[in-house]
């Protein structure tokens, strides 16, 4: 009965940090697309949303929808990065959604009217950018 007892609470345990790991956003997987190009991040639990931190202070992310990866505005090395603090935007398809690798391809996409990006953040939160090795 002990051993049962223990092993019960050890599989709780185990679930936890499980279920832990995975909000947290788990080990680095590819995420966005900055400047035609893959980046991957790890997920944090943070949240900014709520700071009243002024939208200059974070980067864009827009937010391409189901299927789609997303694409962020800038990276590091960039003069106008924000050090890992992003903002993602909803971005609302008026033609069939297809993948979009740049800032500048969603800015354009939106002048020819194919998308609308929504001004009201989803999150605010802090991540790291790591690029995608050619093998990686």
């Amino acid at each position: 009965m002990r051993r049962l007892i223990i092993s019960i609470g050890a599989a709780a345990l185990l679930a936890t940090a499980t279920a832990s790991a995975a909000l947290a956003g788990g080990p680095p997987g590819v995420g966005f697309y900055v400047d035609d190009e893959l980046y991957r991040t790890v997920g944090t639990p943070t949240d900014f949303s709520a700071t009243g931190a002024p939208a200059d202070t974070y980067d864009r992310i827009f937010a391409l929808g189901a299927g789609l990866r997303n694409v962020a505005e800038a990276k590091p090395g960039d003069t106008d990065f924000n050090g890992g603090r992003w903002m993602v935007l909803p971005v609302s398809w008026n033609v069939t959604a297809y993948q979009l690798t740049s800032a500048e391809a969603v800015f354009a996409a939106e002048a020819a009217g194919e998308l609308t990006i929504g001004s009201t953040p989803v999150r605010q939160f802090l991540c790291p950018v790591i690029k995608v090795q050619p093998n990686g």
